[in-house]
């Protein structure tokens, strides 16, 4: 599974899309290991960029769990109507290659993209690196979503940053 989450980052990354890596893996890439069954990305909502990102996937074999077309999410009116009349919060998608790896797109930006792409890391994977986003706006975004597991890695999160800030901070 990780070298199949890696070869997603890698494609997004050579196919120049503007991208934040948030959820489990976000997790396990600021240093708390944990399982996780899907690579939880916000892909910053612009049209062109959307379909860069939808290009990259489709040529790796995504296709979307829903029966909706792949295309349709770089729509924005599209994309909101699945937001208000289906409650869409992400867009998920899988590849038959992959069977254990889906691909959820956030369907709205849960922040500020581009303050939030400012403050994000570039995380060294083996073959790649990937924005990641900061450890601080990680801890707010699952603190605002609020299930049980994002509670149980708010706490985890909050001892590795009082970790790295050290006993003064």
């Amino acid at each position: 599974m990780p070298g199949a989450i890696e070869h997603v980052l890698a494609t997004l990354e050579d196919s120049d899309v503007r991208y934040l890596v948030v959820g489990g893996v976000a997790v396990v890439l600021h240093g708390h290991l944990r399982t996780t069954a899907d690579l939880d990305l916000v892909v910053q909502l612009e049209r062109e960029n959307v379909r860069r990102a939808l290009l990259a996937l489709e040529g790796m074999g995504f296709r979307p769990r829903s029966p909706v077309p792949l295309e349709s999410f770089a729509d924005e009116e599209v994309r909101h109507r699945l937001v208000a009349e289906k409650g869409l919060t992400v867009f998920s998608l899988w590849c038959p290659d992959e069977p254990g790896l889906e691909v959820d797109l956030f369907a709205e930006e849960p922040f500020d993209f581009d303050a939030v792409h400012a403050r994000s890391v570039r995380v060294p994977l083996d073959e790649t690196e990937v924005s990641v986003v900061a450890l601080d706006d990680l801890i707010a975004l699952k603190e605002k979503v609020g299930r049980t597991r994002d509670r149980e890695d708010v706490e985890a999160l909050r001892a590795l940053r009082d970790e790295e800030r050290g006993p003064n901070a």
